[in-house]
Parts: structure tokens; C-alpha cells; sequence
């Protein structure tokens, strides 16, 4: 054993996987310290220390969970302060009613039927259910985002989710036709108090969807920033299926899909249930990730070297664009985005501030940079030569919206995976 090898494991020997309990003894990356992504400080807090935690994450060698320890409660991430409002990007609510469009007709669902989503944030989505006459409810933990979705009639559980919960639904309002969460499933620190849950809470016949982004892009294609404190696990398709069987549910099919740099949508129902057959694509997302390494630690171990040369990358960049005269703005105030600029080390020096569509952002700070957060008319005001996109998944929206940039030669940069000038 080398002495980084050592270390690791004196470090990591207090934690244990959260699916199978296993004592976590490797390293996947470490991306040092940082505060809570979407804890934005407001100007009248500007003078105040904030709360740091780890960013070391682990994939554990039994089942091969990767995952961030629970630094933080889930209580003091998913507060009343919340600052992610779903429905400010175009291009997730296509996504959601899109997604909407698909069900309905597969699995027939209309008024006798009844869909429940998890995290349901701020309607965005359950309200294309509703039009359709489907009755909804959402379950959301967060009060702020919840409040808007009740203000829009979508009616909403302010809880977390877990077992205790699904029986309160279902003694309340019955078994749900559909169960679904979109980027939640990675959110939550009990995973099989979780999927337990929905075990509970689905009804004879039901289906399960959900979404998140597939271990496999983020190692692959260096997604690294995608890592931070709402985040608790880090996805493979072969580890959810097992956390699903434990409970007693099986994945019958999965799409490939490409929000956020790449994420799958996986459908489960009851092990009982013969009437949806398992598709070949299940079987092919296995051998991917099989292809891919998954069931190899030398698979994950070479990925925090990677992570170091991007961050260098970066740097190089934006200190030679200020060597040069150029004034650079950031486009957005995502989770990754913090995890991109704390782990680098960006300050006012290299970034002057960052817009974002949200008024619930503007006029605050990014957590632990402190990049003011301006409107998007910022940036016609101050005509940057560069606008540096945090949210990169959401590239093309972005450019579309900002395209006159290009009239004072301006340029957009994308920093993920790999530094790219869009002029």
C-alpha cells in the first residue's frame, strides 16, 4: 500500500456506502472545500464567514456506488433559501413537456389515473400533466419553490421523500399510476429509504421514472464540476438496477438522453409485475458500462489527475485572456458552475461578475467567490469580450439568447469539458 494509499483509507474509514454499507476505501476525486452551491450570499451578509465542507468523493468497492459522504444534513441544503427555480430554462421545460407528450399515450394516462413526482420544485413540469387532465401531486422539500407551485395550482407536499412519507400519501390520496423524479435521485443521502418509498407509494401496474446524469459522461467526458453538495451519489445504470432489485422493484427499460452533458431515464416497476417485459436496451446499458470499466477500480482511479489538468487548463486561459486586456463575464449561477469557480480558484480577479435569468439570484453573491450576481442586461452595459458559461449544458439556449455579443466582438467560452472560444 503507498502512502497516498494509506492516507486515504485512515480518512475514509468512518464512512460507509450508503446503498450496501461496505466501508468506503477509495478515492474518486477531491475537489477540496467548498460551501453550499445554492446558498447565495445576500449583500447584508457580504462581511460574513461561510460554512465549508468536503468535496471528497468515494466509489465504494463492493457495489461500486460512487459518492460524496453527508457532509451536510439534507435539512440545511434543501432549505427555505433554496435558489434553484426550475422553470427560468427554456430548454428544461421542453424537455419536461416533452416528456409529458411521451407518457400520456405509453402508459395511458388520463383523468382516472394519477402522477406524483419527487422534488417537483416549482410545477415546471406536472403543469403540462395538468393540462392534460391528469390529476398531480408534487412532493418538494424546499418552501420557497413549493409556494410558487401551489401559487400556479399544482398541489404540493412540502416534505422530504422516503418511506414514512409514501405512507402518508398513500393512506391520504391512494397509490400513484406514476411515480417520477428528474434529477433527484442523486439529491437524496438515504437512497434506500428513498427507493423504498416509491415502492410503497407505487400502485398495482404503476411505473417508475427517473432521471439523472450517467456515471459513465461524467468520467468519460470530465464532467467534473457536475460534483457538489446536493449531489450525494454519482449514477451508473448497473448500480441503480441493484438498488432498485433490493427493494424490490425491476428496471424494464431506459432511454439515453442528452440533458446535462448526458443522463438516462430509467423505467421501473413491481418485481410482481408480468406486463412489461424487460427491453434489450437494459441489457445493452449493461454491457456498456461493463465495456467502460464500471466493475474495475482502475477505472475510477485515474479520474482526480484529469480533474487537476482541467482546472489547469482553465486558469491558463482566463489569466491569459486578463494578460491581454480582455474583460470576461460569467453567464449563469449554477451548482456546478460554484464547483468550477471555488475549485479553481476564480475571484473577481480573473471574472468580473456573472448574469443570471432568475431574479431570485440577482443582486446577491456566488457562494464562497462572491461574484455579484447580475441581470442579463449586465452584459449589454459593460459589452465583455468574453462571456464565460457556467451552465455549459445549456449552451445552445444561452448563445441563441445572447447572440448580439457578437456585435462588439464578443465571444462565448465553454470551460467543460475542455476550454472552447465560440466567436
Amino acid at each position: 500500500m503507498t502512502a497516498a494509499a494509506s492516507a486515504d483509507t485512515v480518512h475514509a474509514r468512518h464512512y460507509a456506502c450508503r446503498f450496501c454499507s461496505e466501508p468506503l476505501r477509495h478515492t474518486f476525486v477531491d475537489l477540496g472545500t467548498s460551501p453550499l452551491c445554492q446558498r447565495h450570499v445576500i449583500p447584508a451578509r457580504f462581511d460574513h464567514a461561510e460554512s465549508i465542507y468536503p468535496l471528497h468523493v468515494y466509489v465504494c468497492e463492493s457495489c461500486f456506488l460512487v459518492q460524496l459522504p453527508a457532509y451536510v444534513a439534507r435539512e440545511e441544503i434543501f432549505d427555505a433559501e433554496y435558489g434553484y427555480f426550475s422553470s427560468f430554462s427554456e430548454t428544461w421545460l421542453k424537455h419536461a413537456e416533452a416528456y409529458v407528450q411521451m407518457m400520456i399515450p405509453r402508459f395511458g394516462l388520463g383523468a382516472a389515473t394519477r402522477v406524483v413526482e419527487l422534488a417537483s420544485n416549482d410545477g415546471y413540469l406536472l403543469q403540462y400533466f395538468k393540462r392534460a387532465g391528469v390529476p398531480v401531486l408534487g412532493i418538494e422539500p424546499t418552501e420557497n419553490t413549493a409556494a410558487i407551485a401551489i401559487k400556479n395550482g399544482i398541489p404540493s407536499l412540502t416534505k422530504f421523500f422516503g418511506r414514512d412519507t409514501a405512507r402518508e400519501v398513500l393512506a391520504s390520496d391512494g397509490p400513484a399510476s406514476v411515480i417520477l423524479g428528474n434529477n433527484v435521485l442523486a439529491h437524496v443521502p438515504d437512497i434506500n429509504d428513498f427507493v423504498g418509498g416509491m415502492k410503497i407509494l407505487l400502485g398495482p401496474g404503476g411505473v417508475v421514472t427517473m432521471e439523472f446524469p450517467q456515471l459513465l459522461h461524467l468520467i468519460d467526458r470530465s464532467y467534473w464540476d457536475t460534483i457538489y453538495h446536493e449531489h450525494f451519489s454519482y449514477l451508473s445504470f448497473t448500480t441503480v438496477e441493484k438498488i432498485f432489485a433490493a427493494q424490490g422493484l425491476v428496471l424494464f427499460d431506459v432511454d439515453d438522453l442528452p440533458t446535462h452533458g448526458g443522463s438516462i431515464r430509467i423505467y421501473g416497476r413491481h418485481a410482481d409485475d408480468a406486463t412489461k417485459p424487460v427491453h434489450e436496451r437494459v441489457l445493452t446499458m449493461r454491457q456498456r458500462e461493463k465495456a467502460a470499466g464500471h466493475f474495475d477500480l482502475a477505472y475510477y482511479r485515474t479520474y482526480g489527475e484529469r480533474v487537476k489538468e482541467s482546472k489547469r487548463a482553465i486558469l491558463e486561459f482566463l489569466i491569459e485572456a486578463k494578460r491581454q486586456g480582455k474583460s470576461i463575464a460569467a453567464y449563469g449561477a449554477p451548482g456546478k458552475g460554484n464547483t468550477l469557480l471555488n475549485y479553481c480558484g476564480i475571484r473577481t480577479d480573473l471574472i468580473d461578475y456573472t448574469v443570471d435569468r432568475s431574479p431570485h439570484k440577482q443582486g446577491n453573491f456566488l457562494p464562497g467567490t462572491r461574484l455579484p450576481i447580475y441581470g442579463p442586461e449586465k452584459i449589454r452595459e459593460t459589452k465583455p469580450d468574453y462571456l464565460f458559461l457556467l451552465p455549459w449544458n445549456l449552451k445552445d439556449e444561452i448563445v441563441r439568447q445572447m447572440a448580439d455579443i457578437r456585435a462588439w466582438g464578443g465571444k462565448f467560452v465553454v470551460p467543460i469539458p475542455t476550454v472552447q472560444v465560440i466567436d
